[in-house]
């Protein structure tokens, strides 16, 4: 996936550096000239000197290929700018970073896929919201270190008619990962998960897990056919 990603700083820095360890083409755009140079050389990711306001240093980065730009300027004002730009561009997922709620509307309109309140932003929710579109997270513990995420299974999903109880003893699902509840909208009603319980395409089940758990248990789930 090719992500490109306004500001170096503790969020973006670090969200570039999760990234291309999960061998995801990354390009940070940074007016630090320093920390550009640290991006390249100990994050592996490509850095471009310049403002992410600027339409030309955005081209330098690829922005017409990207199809994730991240905003995480350190002002709303510049990730809104920035945002709007990669909209031009016709990136198909936008996300910010929000300092102030007073913006969200203005982000709205500008087209951001997503805004994240710098208050509850966890590095770990952004790599979830990049790479697992389909996911949503509905608590975090640990300082983020697990979550609790509900994947809803497509129709025609592998485990479809699969009971929790094989679910659990596969290979494939993480022996740590527990099946919390499962919400099946058909039947608008909530069911506690017990092992002779069938899943079904549609259901919505919710996920606890360490973050790379929840990651393996959502892909697994939502195998198709």
């Amino acid at each position: 996936m090719y992500v490109i990603i306004a500001g170096a700083g503790m969020v973006g820095g670090t969200l570039a550096r999760k990234l291309v360890q999960n061998r995801h083409d990354v390009v940070v755009v940074e007016q630090d000239r320093g920390v550009c140079e640290e991006i390249t050389q100990r994050v592996g990711a490509l850095a471009i000197h310049g403002t992410a306001t600027d339409i030309e240093v955005l081209e330098e980065g690829g922005i017409e290929k990207a199809e994730v730009a991240i905003g995480a300027l350190p002002r709303d004002a510049d990730n809104l700018a920035f945002t709007i730009l990669a909209r031009n561009f016709d990136v198909a997922r936008i996300i910010a970073r929000m300092r102030d709620p007073r913006y969200a509307t203005a982000y709205k309109m500008a087209g951001v896929t997503r805004t994240l309140d710098i208050g509850q932003l966890f590095v770990d929710q952004l790599i979830l919201e990049i790479e697992h579109p389909t996911l949503r997270q509905v608590a975090t513990f640990g300082r983020g270190k697990a979550s609790v995420v509900v994947a809803t299974i497509p129709e025609g999903a592998k485990v479809d008619g699969m009971t929790i109880s094989d679910v659990a003893k596969s290979r494939h699902f993480p022996e740590e990962c527990v099946v919390a509840g499962i919400y099946r909208e058909a039947d608008e009603r909530f069911i506690i998960p017990r092992g002779s319980i069938e899943l079904r395409g549609g259901d919505q089940v919710f996920l606890s897990a360490t973050t790379e758990d929840v990651r393996r248990a959502a892909e697994f789930l939502q195998r198709t056919k």
